[in-house]
């Protein structure tokens, strides 16, 4: 059983009943086999408190289909259920989304001239290409709309972080919320050099993009300290100025943060005493956090201080074969249809391992059909493929921090995964190179294992 399909069983038991953020995460962390000590490492919850939300959901499943459900037996159980449901066949399956948090599907013409767009940069919200990739969606939405919330998304560079949370942003309009993107790869240098100077930018952005006149002078104290005028700005005026609405906050690319530790280490504090204040403050409940990033922070923070042991943590995954098949036949490749189909697209999820980005550029390039499945792949790893542009790039990148490329030797000349500095290891994976499981590394997939195991021996 697939998760689109898990998601159609759970609401057709449930009669359509929702379910809250935290019952998403644990249902679908305990059908990936998770514990309930692992999926409590990655949000702001007990474990205690995890397997209390998990304890009533499989009572509520019980109760509703007249069977024992546990966590155990969750995939034998639900996939009884499913036997007998008629599905349509060579049709690719439509994400069930409950009612409550369904993104708007808009149908943009993404023909010019009857080609298709070339795949570069995050689709736009609504984009019939954005595959969803459950329960994440459903979760992020229902998420948004708890009061002070903080939700943090981390995946590697071209994984489809800024296409989510274009979608997450035009659901939050469809809600009335007030939207305040900042992306921090558009500060300059010279913002980065002290706290002070960084959150005096960081007000004045939040400012204009609420349509405010900027007043900081009013508001900053330098004997409180930046942190505590950044907060009274934000609590004396912005949050008094905004509608009863909710607005979000979301913070685009915040790895760039990462790599000013004299920033970072009071930055992400602050935010996380932001999230916490709105716990007993109404004025801070107006607003929701959005943090995006490519990987892990690598700045030493305390357990008490970090943002990122609070709130709850989306993790994209690389499309399963289903959502490769449902993106293929989106972009036109009626081949793909059938379980012929499948079969020939195994082998493109072998070579590319799901990562989007390069899955999207081969459909874009079959669709054309100047080639063949067969010959794309053969040529994947090769100056004539069709990756070359997007290798070449990575390949300057590790050239340019010979740390970098020290590490990535290291994961090329093994069969197992490698134990690397925790930098090193963080930045390989926010490029996309790696697989992290802690700090030990493998490669991210078949096609960087062909292309620089020839480079690195030239090399």
């Amino acid at each position: 059983m697939t998760v689109e399909e898990l998601l159609d069983a759970v609401e057709r038991i449930l009669q359509n009943r929702p379910l809250d953020s935290i019952q998403w995460f644990v249902l679908y962390q305990s059908w990936l086999g998770k514990t309930y000590d692992e999926m409590a490492e990655g949000t702001g919850y007990g474990s205690n408190y995890i397997k209390q939300i998990g304890s009533q959901l499989w009572q509520d499943l019980s109760e509703a289909t007249g069977e024992r459900i546990t966590k155990k037996n969750l995939h034998l159980v639900l996939s009884k259920y499913l036997q007998g449901i008629s599905k349509q066949q060579n049709q690719p399956q439509e994400q069930q989304f409950n009612k409550k948090f369904r993104f708007t599907r808009l149908d943009p013409n993404f023909f010019s001239g009857g080609k298709m767009e070339f795949p570069s940069g995050p689709l736009p919200a609504g984009s019939t290409l954005y595959i969803n990739r459950p329960p994440l969606e459903q979760l992020i939405c229902s998420e948004l709309i708890q009061p002070g919330c903080l939700i943090r998304i981390k995946a590697p560079k071209k994984t489809g972080k800024s296409s989510l949370l274009n979608q997450m942003i035009a659901y939050a309009k469809e809600q009335d919320y007030q939207i305040i993107y900042l992306d921090f790869q558009e500060a300059d240098e010279e913002v980065f050099t002290s706290l002070d100077k960084f959150l005096r930018w960081f007000c004045i952005y939040v400012t204009r993009q609420l349509n405010l006149f900027p007043c900081l002078d009013d508001f900053w104290d330098t004997d409180m300290g930046s942190k505590v005028s950044c907060k009274i700005y934000f609590e004396g005026y912005l949050l008094q100025y905004i509608a009863s609405n909710p607005v979000i906050l979301a913070l685009n690319e915040v790895q760039r943060v990462f790599e000013h530790p004299n920033i970072a280490q009071d930055f992400l504090p602050m935010l996380r005493f932001w999230h916490e204040q709105a716990k007993q403050d109404q004025t801070w409940q107006k607003l929701r956090i959005v943090v995006v990033h490519t990987t892990e922070i690598y700045v030493p923070l305390k357990l008490n201080q970090s943002p990122f042991n609070v709130g709850i943590t989306i993790t994209l995954p690389p499309f399963t074969l289903n959502q490769v098949q449902d993106l293929a036949l989106r972009y036109g490749l009626e081949w793909a249809a059938d379980s012929q189909g499948i079969k020939r697209l195994e082998s493109l999820q072998a070579m590319v391992g799901g990562h989007p980005y390069l899955v999207s550029l081969a459909l874009y390039h079959l669709s054309g059909e100047k080639m063949t499945l067969e010959m794309l792949l053969e040529t994947a790893s090769t100056p004539m493929g069709i990756y070359t542009q997007h290798l070449r790039e990575l390949l300057n990148l590790l050239q340019k921090e010979p740390e970098l490329m020290s590490a990535m030797q290291q994961v090329m000349a093994s069969n197992e995964k490698v134990e690397l500095d925790a930098i090193a290891a963080y930045k390989l994976e926010s490029m996309g190179l790696v697989q992290l499981n802690g700090n030990q590394a493998c490669i991210m997939c078949e096609l960087y294992r062909l292309y620089f195991s020839q480079q690195l021996v030239k090399l």
